[in-house]
């Protein structure tokens, strides 16, 4: 979900859900929400608690000029099936940090101007699950978050250290963050919350300190992700970071792993997860599928290539005979998943006969080769490394590679500009095992 550049402020319905309670009510597109229960609604999380009793008036304005109050009875928390120009209806609240690591700060000029817009907003934690430092908001707005119960809410500490995340992140109000974590506890607030580590900077004794701080909010604290600084090549006048390593990464998850048995002995849960970048670059072996309590913070690549490999064989299994395909395909990955996905790709020719399957690793030059995930890939870094493969019937890519839910790559080239450079078929895939697998089912 983008978020648009809004210049009328008024609450203006964009569509309306087939079958919806609104649909029923004549509510119709570029009508105008008006109030609910008689307060105006400023903003998603004003619509989201007004419209939950079971007993609404809502007053509409019609494109015609014409007012409507609508009476609307109910389950609880039943939604009206009514989408706004913009997710947010208002506007969205922007990052006045300055971290140290900010991804955005790195990215290149030229770019979609919406890449460029440094989100902080709680709604958006609530809505998209985006993470939120805490540090851009008033008393007043975390009163609201308490008041309303915006849970989960999933918060981008980075170290508990006051001194040191001031620093980490450029922000006087920085230190804070504790003082808000434990009203969000008394308040029984769920919280989950990342740390980006910073070699020589918060890693070490910090990250330490910053994971007993954060396990005695527990369970308030559900969960903490520990995910590798993203470094691109576009890193002139900004602070001076190393990447981690194959050894540093060892360090990094043998300190993890063993605070996850000391915290399941004490808590019950491991609490504090490594992505799966770490894995990778230390040539460890991912944790297993219970290992990771329920995937809490897969969003952040923790634990996403264990999940994806579980939901293969288990769509697999439901595979009685081997299925003749005659086809053949490339399976483009970023180079952090290469051997993952021949692992993948070998359980797949297990099951389909006369399947020709190639996988291929894109070297990520525009961002920088130490950018090696999949969803930062752009497309023409695609068309340069493909260019030379030709005779297949498709090439797979994952959708993570393309902005929401477009066909659109991050460098604004389409899925049909690449089939043209390509000469070949694009086959976006759900980023599922269960997606994945019925590609070869389907023979598309």
């Amino acid at each position: 979900m983008e978020l648009k550049k809004i210049v009328d402020s008024r609450n203006v319905i964009e569509r309306v859900k087939s079958g919806s309670i609104a649909e029923e009510m004549n509510i119709e597109a570029g009508d105008i929400l008006l109030s609910i229960n008689g307060n105006e609604v400023k903003d998603i999380i004003d619509y989201k608690f007004l419209i939950s009793d079971e007993f609404v008036e809502v007053e509409v304005e019609k494109k015609n000029g014409e007012v409507w109050v609508l009476e609307v009875e109910k389950e609880f928390d039943e939604d009206l099936g009514i989408e706004f120009t913009n997710p947010l209806i208002d506007r969205a609240k922007s990052c006045r940090n300055k971290c140290i690591f900010c991804f955005i700060d790195q990215l290149p000029k030229g770019m979609r101007e919406t890449l460029y817009f440094k989100d902080d907003d709680s709604r958006l934690s609530f809505l998209q699950g985006n993470f939120i430092t805490l540090t851009n908001m008033s008393d007043e707005e975390i009163d609201r978050i308490i008041k309303y119960r915006i849970s989960p809410i999933n918060v981008s500490v980075h170290t508990t250290n006051p001194e040191l995340r001031i620093k980490m992140l450029n922000n006087k109000n920085a230190g804070k963050l504790l003082s808000i974590l434990r009203r969000f506890k008394e308040a029984d607030l769920k919280v989950n919350c990342q740390i980006v580590l910073v070699k020589g900077v918060n890693d070490g004794m910090e990250l330490e300190r910053t994971i007993n701080d954060l396990s005695s909010l527990y369970p308030s604290v559900e969960s903490v992700a520990v995910v590798p600084v993203g470094l691109t090549k576009y890193r002139d006048n900004l602070h001076v970071i190393e990447p981690f390593d194959r050894e540093s990464s060892m360090e990094v998850l043998d300190y993890i792993l063993n605070k996850q048995n000391e915290l399941l002995d004490k808590l019950g849960t491991r609490f504090a997860f490594a992505s799966d970048e770490f894995f990778v670059m230390a040539d460890y072996p991912i944790p297993k599928f219970d290992e990771y309590e329920g995937f809490p913070q897969i969003e952040n690549g923790v634990g996403l290539m264990r999940n994806f490999e579980y939901e293969v064989e288990k769509e697999l299994k439901s595979i009685n005979n081997n299925i003749d395909l005659k086809k053949s395909y490339i399976i483009a990955t970023g180079t952090l998943a290469y051997d993952f996905m021949c692992k993948i790709r070998d359980m797949i020719l297990n099951k389909f006969n006369n399947l020709k399957l190639e996988v291929v690793a894109v070297e990520n030059e525009f961002f920088g080769r130490l950018i090696t995930v999949s969803g930062l890939v752009i497309g023409g870094d695609l068309v340069k490394k493909l260019s030379e493969y030709k005779g297949f019937d498709g090439i797979i890519i994952p959708k993570s590679m393309l902005r929401g839910d477009t066909e659109i790559f991050l460098d604004d080239l389409t899925v049909s500009d690449i089939e043209r450079k390509l000469n070949a078929k694009i086959i976006p895939s759900e980023v599922s095992g269960k997606g994945f697998v019925n590609i070869f089912k389907r023979g598309e």
